[in-house]
């Protein structure tokens, strides 16, 4: 096993897909009224899913998706969003904010607190990994899995290749 994918798996490529399959449908019902919707991904694993997500909404769904990059220093949020479109392009939009984990939340409230400097409609949180860690007031609308680890745990996804899966070390 790679140092990438050291631990234990807890998920094996075909739970992430069902797993990602079911949160589409959830997002769609969710917005089964709109017409276009952005999906945000944060960093390369929250753009990842993000894609794979949309993916499966456009075989469901006729929604006109309008999809985006947030970077951001995990380690200090904070003022460090920047995103691949302009904010301005978002404006009265449903938006679901996307990533891999939920650890404290920072990340998913520095995100949206992002998206609140323009007038949207709604915004809703997707993760693969939801592990009550929380230090804000944010949850994650649509997880595929809740996980009670310890703060010493490490939990990684890996949504592409052989050794697709979660694990946790």
């Amino acid at each position: 096993m790679s140092v990438m994918t050291s631990g234990n798996k807890i998920k094996s490529s075909l739970d992430i897909k069902s797993s990602i399959k079911r949160i589409a449908y959830q997002v769609y019902e969710n917005n089964v009224d709109e017409s276009s919707l952005v999906i945000a991904g944060i960093g390369k694993r929250g753009t990842k899913l993000a894609v794979l997500l949309g993916d499966i909404l456009k075989t469901i769904s006729a929604l006109n998706l309008i999809f985006v990059t947030l970077e951001m220093d995990k380690s200090n949020p904070r003022d460090t969003v920047k995103s691949s479109q302009p904010l301005e392009e978002f404006k009265e939009h449903s938006i679901v904010i996307v990533d891999d984990v939920l650890n404290t939340g920072s990340t998913l409230i520095y995100a949206v607190n992002y998206f609140l400097q323009i007038p949207v409609k709604q915004i809703n949180t997707a993760v693969m990994v939801n592990r009550n860690h929380k230090k804000f007031p944010i949850k994650a609308d649509f997880k595929g899995i809740s996980l009670s680890t310890s703060l010493n745990d490490h939990v990684r996804v890996v949504l592409e290749g052989d050794e697709s899966g979660i694990y946790l070390s």
